[in-house]
């Protein structure tokens, strides 16, 4: 009767769980963003990375990054030790079986036998054991076992999420890499009409139809020139150098005719509303599944308050010969119970040790949504300021291009001095750099919004 109230008051305490119930925190963001969405209708994560970069070049780079970055190798070797982990813990939930045999021979030298003879013995056994299985009534081990798988699950999305972003950050890298090139060629063609006015001056000074000042601006004005072709050789190099880190490998060839207006990227992303697509986003995910392992560690925290009892059975066979070994048998089984009395707190502790972490686990979640949330709309403020930006240079490149046309006729008809002419080179000039500028901000912009609205695709290449 006692055996049957022991076995009804266990099942009954093991209904009750000792993990406390997960409940997602509310975003601490507002409900909306405070750009206008505008009137798109296709979601990020509806659209493949290919579908989104139709450069061949850029797609090529991206496939080759995601098989030799090595961050992401990283990632996804962190993910196969947080599944391994989950699998000794899931292994924890079941007993272990082992197959043991021992063998010994003593042999005793004359001396010491009590009859002056020498003699030995022989022992032999085979056993066949279930060491120390833990019955988890209180659910320790479960809960241990759920915090392992996810934290799986976690290092799951983490993995995830360093893929989007390398997605993201190798498409920055060759944009920044096709506005060097492009802006070397304007360099050098600079340079090229800075000598060339040069050499006109010079003769002009020579004949003494042109003074010595303007010989001198025309000669600062090629220096410059030649300084600004050394300057952006060096940044052309940087951002080789970072895509082909980016990418993990050197072999990179990028193709000088392809222009950064070539890039297409007309597909307009929706934001959708803060709650759909912040909780969608893998840094988000692996936050949250990071904190739900944080609560299950409490439940298992929480069981070490109450008895361990584990459970230890054998059976083999024993003999003195081994002709003889499998004539006789034995079984043991042994029950133990072990109840935490006094432990100078360390129980206590360990409940306390879970339970600040689960509130580091909330605190860290709701940043990362804040972070989120604070990325995308500063990303869509970008979108919308950058698009007037290129269309006012735009606008203003051509203006200017039609003002050198202006002056330069001018100059040939001999209403104005050549200085005037090298002044509106100069304005052109820096016109198309800021037009070549806006233009790689814009499409940088847009990748990073479609790496921050959680673009599609990111589990295959």
């Amino acid at each position: 009767m006692l055996k049957v109230i022991g076995c009804i008051s266990s099942a009954l305490l093991a209904a009750c769980s000792l993990t406390p119930e997960y409940q997602r925190p509310d975003a601490p963001v507002p409900r909306s963003w405070p750009q206008a969405a505008g009137t798109p209708t296709v979601a990020a994560n509806a659209i493949h990375w290919r579908a989104f970069f139709p450069d061949p070049q850029l797609q090529d780079l991206i496939a080759c990054a995601l098989e030799y970055n090595r961050d992401l190798r990283i990632a996804a070797a962190r993910v196969q030790e947080a599944r391994a982990q989950f699998g000794l813990a899931r292994a924890d939930r079941l007993p272990g079986v082992s197959l043991l045999t021992t063998g010994s021979s003593v042999r005793s030298i004359a001396e010491l036998g009590g009859t002056g003879k020498g003699g030995s013995s022989e022992s032999y056994e085979t056993s066949l054991s279930s060491v120390s299985f833990e019955v988890d009534f209180w659910g320790r081990i479960a809960n241990l076992s759920e915090a392992a798988r996810l934290n799986y699950l976690a290092s799951e999305e983490a993995r995830r999420s360093v893929h989007l972003s390398l997605v993201a950050e190798v498409s920055s890298a060759y944009f920044a890499v096709l506005q060097m090139y492009k802006m070397a060629e304007h360099a050098r063609r600079t340079l090229d009409l800075r000598e060339q006015s040069l050499s006109l001056i010079h003769k002009g000074v020579a004949i003494g139809g042109i003074y010595d000042y303007e010989y001198q601006q025309a000669s600062g004005l090629v220096e410059a020139a030649r300084s600004d072709v050394a300057s952006i050789d060096h940044q052309r190099n940087v951002a080789l150098n970072r895509l082909r880190f980016l990418v993990g490998t050197s072999s990179i060839e990028l193709p000088k005719s392809i222009d950064l207006d070539a890039q297409g990227m007309n597909i307009e992303i929706a934001p959708g509303l803060p709650s759909d697509v912040l909780l969608s986003r893998p840094d988000v995910m692996a936050a949250e599944q990071r904190l739900r392992a944080s609560n299950a560690n409490i439940g298992a925290a929480r069981a070490a308050f109450f008895p361990k009892i584990l459970l230890t059975a054998g059976l083999g066979v024993a003999s003195q010969g081994l002709s003889a070994l499998y004539g006789s048998g034995m079984w043991i089984f042994q029950p133990s119970l072990t109840l935490p009395l006094f432990d100078n707190g360390r129980t206590a502790a360990g409940v306390d040790i879970a339970e600040a972490r689960k509130v580091i686990a909330i605190a860290e979640y709701e940043k990362t949504i804040q972070l989120a949330f604070k990325e995308v709309s500063d990303l869509l403020s970008s979108r919308t300021s950058l698009t007037r930006q290129v269309r006012a240079a735009s606008v203003n490149a051509k203006a200017q291009e039609r003002r050198l046309q202006i002056v330069q006729a001018r100059y040939n008809t001999g209403l104005i001095s050549y200085l005037d002419v090298l002044e509106s080179q100069r304005e052109f000039i820096a016109a198309q750099q800021v037009l070549m500028q806006t233009r790689r901000a814009q499409l940088d912009a847009c990748a990073q919004l479609y790496k921050a609205l959680g673009g599609g695709g990111q589990d295959d290449v």
